[in-house]
């Protein structure tokens, strides 16, 4: 680790995305953002001119995909840490990804804190490995720092994961900004539950509310994928 911190290279090719999440970087001491790169090849090129600790590595870029740019950098004896940050949630990729060495995988969207999360786990599996000689409680510290739990499971009493999940999926996968009565209709659940629950997910910063105004002059309450 450099004097500034753990240099962290956000790579992700939505322009607005990689800026959130190298804001999110910037704001958690003991980071400092090493660059921004929105492409496979320019990620290479960061990180050939060094100051580059950790990926935060979207998985879907245009011309290489994240698993494949970690296996070059392999090659070419690039030992890059590296946090996958994707919406795809497969079983197969999370797999690959574990065996192309991926610390932790964040499914998005995801939060400001649930971000913090991994990457204060990173941290501390950094200055465990940076021991000389492990014991078995340093290795188990190690093995926990991996398994950090994310801030952002506990839903308020009432609510249900797989609905909070299937609504955060229908908004993050449409392809315009959507309402509550379309999310009601689609996860066929009352209006209300819907508002309930995209109030949660906007609040959390899961989702982006915008307010659309019609002819009445009331606005209309808007939802997208972060």
């Amino acid at each position: 680790m450099r004097a500034g911190g753990i240099g962290v290279l956000v790579v992700d090719d939505d322009v607005h995305v990689a800026k959130i999440n190298a804001h999110y970087v910037s704001q958690m001491p003991g980071f400092q953002v090493a660059g921004i790169a929105h492409s496979a090849p320019d990620a290479f090129a960061a990180v050939e001119r060094g100051g580059v600790d950790l990926l935060l590595l979207d998985h879907h870029l245009p011309d290489e995909s994240g698993l494949s740019l970690i296996w070059r950098l392999r090659r070419h004896g690039y030992d890059i840490d590296a946090i996958m940050v994707t919406a795809d949630r497969g079983s197969d990729l999370v797999r690959d990804a574990l065996r192309a060495g991926v610390l932790h995988y964040v499914v998005k969207p995801f939060t400001q804190e649930g971000l913090r999360a991994k990457l204060h786990a990173y941290a501390q599996l950094r200055s465990t490995l940076g021991t000389a000689e492990l014991d078995q409680r340093r290795i188990d510290r190690m093995l926990n720092a991996l398994r950090a739990p994310d801030p952002d499971s506990a839903l308020p009493k009432g609510f249900s994961e797989r609905t909070a999940d299937r609504i955060c999926r229908i908004v993050a996968q449409a392809q315009h900004q959507i309402s509550a009565q379309e999310v009601s209709e689609q996860a066929r659940v009352s209006r209300s539950t819907a508002q309930r629950y995209l109030k949660y997910l906007e609040e959390t910063g899961k989702l982006r509310l915008t307010l659309r105004y019609g002819d009445s002059g009331r606005p209309e309450h808007m939802y997208s994928g972060m």
